[in-house]
């Protein structure tokens, strides 16, 4: 299997990338590459192999949600640290 040029850069579109012709050479043969190795896994006989979804053994822990009232002190103090807006503690913005 080989990549195209198109190919290549409709995949830069999508990744929002402005590749010069020299990085679309350097990253098509490399995708390439990448293609040719995912195919030869593909070759692999996987049919007595059981479909994993996870290998770490670990499992979610549900508890019930314990509902408790804070002390009106301990309100009152933590709404004093910051500026309020609307009631609410104004905080920085986090992306």
């Amino acid at each position: 299997m080989s990549i195209t040029r198109e190919e290549i850069k409709h995949i830069a579109e999508l990744s929002r990338l402005d590749l010069t012709a020299e990085e679309t050479e350097k990253f098509g043969g490399q995708l390439d590459l990448i293609l040719k190795y995912i195919g030869r896994l593909n070759e692999v006989d996987t049919k007595k192999i059981i479909p994993t979804a996870q290998v770490s053994g670990l499992v979610d822990v549900w508890r019930a949600d314990d509902i408790r009232e804070w002390d009106k002190e301990e309100v009152r103090a933590a709404l004093e640290q910051g500026e309020l807006e609307g009631g609410q503690i104004k905080v920085k913005r986090v992306l």
